[in-house]
This record gives structure tokens, sequence and C-alpha cells, in this order.
């Protein structure tokens, strides 16, 4: 099977079948008729601290034991139900296996349990939980889900992901001693996948609060959670890389371990062998919609920055740039005369945005933000929605085969996405493209004043990802306003040149080797 037939799903587990079944990635029963068999846990004891086995490569060494971290952090995660009604487009008899992703929330008349909100859900690229499989529940029956979460406060504060109780109509709280408790959401951020719930109770087991900046590529970490339904289920792994940017997620600098968590586990904490949370357990990418080997878990800095807005303000407010960004390749570097192929090349500034403002152009690769070198595009974006809109950052950008700094006030991100991260390649020789000037219909259309159309791409320019119909609209940053323009752009060329290219609603640029 090809690599592209990996989907990416969330890990809640949905109940909505007779019986619990051994069938891919849920757990499944009918609301009020058959409940979840689980063993509780043992009661909190004291125990010492939690020390970590260093790995030494010596097949002799002691693996590390993590019995004492579950017997101490184990009570302070919970397992949370979610109730919602199924929409009444969802009649009997209707096949919804590309509609609903079976995680157990819903709300209005979408077909996703999660409503439009959903990073996700059926709107996402990737397949849905129940791919493959046909939905039929009955017309507004109750649907239920599972999924995790943990204490971070002894009043009964709650993380969880946002997809967990995301449009629930009901949330009940388990702990680990089968104490029930109706919770309260206090707030959901859809764009980093994080909620905070309440409980009424008092006195309740807490985690232990870390911080993922110290976490180490190779790492061990132990994931708490009830995968499937089955309660405070403990494994464990390492930590397979740090800052991993997935699709439709391009605010979170995911961890990426190979912890095997599965449906239920989502909403779960990640501990480091220091016994502190260091993350919380959200995405797996998988062919089956089970663990494969690649788990995704949202950083706690980030959550905790996260839940701290949600429950002061209600919502979360994030920095906004202005610019659409794309990787520097090696073509490009070349292009741009940079010494290493490194930082957000800026395909496009939004017209009165704040990088326009600051003096931000197409063409310009931001090299550092805040003295902090920006290696790859996908890091640029990250770093900007942690800060607060109308923060002053500085850019230290490279143009003109030189660099220069440039401060901007950001603004406030809006729900539409303002930054994409796009890269392309392209390796040959001659350009290899006809072009012609654009007609005036043609510039109104695309909405530009300048730029030559492509009638036809071959060789370098057709490798590189050009076709037919794209508006050449600059050339190694120079305006290009006709086939003469172009032309002479490419004479000067070092070997590479760099085209920004409009194509539809979209700009960016191309790197083309030139013989």
């Amino acid at each position: 099977m090809s690599l592209r037939t990996l989907i990416r799903k969330p890990l809640t587990a949905a109940m909505l079948g007779a019986a619990v079944i051994a069938a891919p990635v849920s757990v499944l029963y009918a609301v009020g008729v058959a409940p979840k068999a689980a063993t509780a846990a043992a009661p909190a004891t004291a125990v010492g601290p939690v020390t970590s086995v260093p790995a030494t490569g010596n097949p002799a060494s002691v693996l590390p034991d993590f019995s004492t971290m579950v017997q101490k952090y184990g009570p302070a995660v919970v397992n949370i139900s979610v109730v919602t009604k199924v929409p009444a487009s969802n009649s009997p008899g209707q096949d919804d296996s590309d509609g609903d992703d079976g995680s157990g929330s819903g709300n209005g008349d979408n077909s996703s349990p999660f409503g439009n909100n959903n990073p996700f859900g059926p709107n996402s690229p990737f397949a849905p939980f129940f791919h493959g499989q046909p939905f039929q529940p009955p017309q507004q029956a109750p649907a239920r889900g599972e999924g995790s979460g943990f204490i971070i406060r002894p009043d009964g504060f709650i993380l969880t992901n946002a997809h967990v109780v995301n449009g629930a109509s009901e949330v009940t709280v388990r702990l680990t001693d089968r104490h029930e408790y109706t919770a309260k959401v206090i707030g959901i951020d859809t764009k980093s996948d994080v909620a905070i719930i309440k409980i009424a109770a008092k006195d309740l087991p807490t985690v232990k609060l870390g911080d993922s900046h110290n976490l180490r590529v190779g790492e061990w970490v132990l994931a708490i959670g009830a995968p499937f339904g089955f309660d405070n289920s403990a494994t464990a792994g390492i930590v397979s890389a740090k800052g991993r940017t997935l699709p439709d997620s391009g605010y979170i600098p995911f961890i990426q371990t190979d912890v095997p968590i599965n449906p239920g586990n989502s909403g779960g904490p990640l501990f480091n062998m220091r016994g502190e949370v260091v993350g919380i357990n959200s995405q797996i990418y998988s062919r089956s919609g089970g663990f494969m080997g690649v788990s995704f878990s949202i950083p706690i800095d980030v959550a905790l920055q996260v839940s701290r807005q949600l429950e002061t303000t209600g919502h979360v407010a994030r920095g906004k740039l202005g610019v659409v960004i794309q990787d520097v390749n090696q073509g490009l570097a070349d292009s741009f005369g940079l010494p290493q192929p490194e930082g957000a090349l800026v395909s496009s500034v939004e017209k009165g945005g704040p990088a326009e403002s600051a003096g931000i152009e197409p063409g310009d690769v931001i090299m550092k933000l805040n003295g902090q070198l920006v290696t790859r595009s996908t890091e640029l974006p990250v770093e900007i929605a942690t800060l607060n809109p109308g923060a002053s950052v500085n850019l230290e950008v490279w143009r003109n085969h030189a660099t220069r700094n440039v401060s901007v006030k950001l603004g406030a991100m809006e729900d539409k996405r303002t930054a994409a991260n796009n890269s392309q390649h392209s390796e040959g020789g001659k350009l290899g493209l006809a072009v012609r000037p654009l007609t005036n219909d043609e510039k109104r259309q695309s909405n530009t004043k300048s730029g030559v159309v492509v009638e036809k791409a071959a060789g370098p320019a057709a490798q590189a990802g050009l076709q037919a119909g794209d508006v050449v609209l600059a050339a190694n940053g120079a305006s290009v306003s006709s086939v003469e323009d172009l032309r002479n752009a490419v004479e000067k060329s070092k070997g590479h040149i760099a085209l920004l290219v409009q194509r539809g609603d979209t700009r960016l640029f191309v790197p083309v080797r030139v013989g």
C-alpha cells in the first residue's frame, strides 16, 4: 500500500453498537444497554521519587520501570464520556461512513459529530474514523463517545482534547475509584485541539506538570489513558521527534512518539521519566485507524497557554503576521543567493496587514524571529501564534543578497488561515516555458497589473510544477510585465531562477534550474 494511504485520526473511542467487538479502532455499545467493563487502578499511595534509568546501549542494562509512576499519577487520569444526538439527517439506512468519524460528539445539522468546528473531522483531507464502515444510527438517537483527560488542579479542573468534548450535550468524568461527575465545559479551542472542563469536587489527585521544551529525542515517555475504553491503561515508548507540523494543525509543534496510543487515548497525558506531564496525546497516523508506531502529542506548554486564556477570557488570542510563506529548498536558496536552504520565503503579503505595513515584500526570506533562527517555514506560524496581538517582533530578513532588520506589530489571527506552508522542487536544464502577456480581462481576473501567462510548460519548468494557465508575476524578485522581462531575467540568472507564480488565488515561488 502506498504511503499516501496513511490517514491521521483523532483518538476518541466511539460507542454505537450492541457489544464490545474487536473491530478496527473503536469500542461499540448502545447507550444504557451494555456498560463497558473496566478495572479501576489501585488508590494512590505514598511512593518515592520517580527515577530514570539511562539507556547505555548495553543489552544487560535494566529497562525503565514505570510502575511507581503509574501508581502515583494514574488516579489523576480520568475517563471522559460524552453524549450527543445524532443529527436527523442521519436517517436509518443511510451510509454515513464518509461523514462521521465516530468520535461521539456533535452539534447543529452537520453530519460530523463535531460539527463545522472540528479541525480533524470530515472536512479535513483525512479519512474519517469509521472509514469504509457503514454507520447507520437511528434518527435522533443518542450517541456516546469516550476519551481521556487529566486533573491539573485539586478543585476539579481537567485538561483534554477539544475533539473529545466539542459539541457534546452531556460530559461525564469517571475517576479510577469509579466516582462519576457531570462536567462543565469551560472552554474549547479547535485550532490547538485543547479543551478545559471542570467537575464539582475537591481534594482530587493531580498530575505534575513539566516543560516540553526540555524533552529530548530518544527519551522514554509514558502514556496513560483509556484506549478502546479500557480505563487507566499505561503504554510506553520514546520521543521520536519534536516540532512536527501536521496538516490543518499548523500552529502546534507536535511531539512525535512511538508510544502505543489508540482510540480512547485522546486527551490523556504523556509523562516523562520524572513523572511530569509533557504533552496531551491527540493524533495518530495510521492505515487501519489503530496504532502503527507514529503518535502525536500536543506540548504541555502550548496546552497550558491555551487553557489559561480559555479560563480567563473564554477564547484564545493569537498573533498574526499577515504573510503566505513556503519552505526554502536548495533551488530557491541558489536563486536568492542564500548560503543555506533555510528560512521562510514570503510568497505573498496580505494587503493592509501587519507585514505590509512594516515593509515586508514578496521574495523576502525571514531568517530570524526575535533573534531566534527560523530553520524551516513551519516554525514561523507556530512561534507567531504564541504571541499576543499587538506585540512587536523583530524579523531578520534576507533581501537582495543582504540581511536587514524589520520591526512588525502583530495583528490578530482570524479563523481563516493567513499562513500556508508550501514547497516545490525542480531539477533539469533550460526553462522550457511558452508565455504571452496578460490581456486586460486576465489582469482583472487575476487581480494583477502585470505578468505573463504560461501557454505551455515543458522540461525543467514542467518538472518544477508549472502548467498552462499559471501567471508568472516576478523572476528573482524583479517584476515581469512582458515576455522580454522574463527572457532577460533568465539570461541574468546564475543556474537557478525563482519564479513568483499565481495559480487561482494562490501565489508561491517556484525554483527552476536554468541550463
